[in-house]
């Protein structure tokens, strides 16, 4: 009975040595997983939220900024500012009267 005893005890340290190795496999696995993600993401030129909204007010500001700039052009131009609608219906009216007859 103690060989069996023995043999089991034998047994049970090769299974518990395995499946340690075998979790702290898993575990190294998983670093190098998140470690290569961080690296290929990081590669990426991803922006965050917060500079994707700084970026997106400063262009609404920009366009606004050009919006007044257009209309000062005008004023000093001495026209009257037209909107970019009006401009484009404008055109192919524009070509429509010079049709000849």
């Amino acid at each position: 009975m103690q060989s069996e005893n023995r043999f089991f005890d034998d047994l049970s340290r090769i299974i518990n040595g395995a499946a340690g190795t075998v979790a702290g496999m898993t575990r190294e696995f998983e670093g190098n997983a998140r470690e290569r993600a961080r690296e290929w993401i990081g590669g990426l030129d991803f922006v965050s939220r917060e500079e994707f909204d700084a970026v997106k007010q400063m262009a609404a500001e920009a366009r606004e900024q050009v919006a007044q700039l257009e209309a000062r052009l005008a004023a000093l131009e001495g026209k009257a500012p037209a909107a970019p609608a009006a401009a484009a219906q404008a055109k192919p009216r524009a070509r429509a009267a010079r049709k000849p007859d």
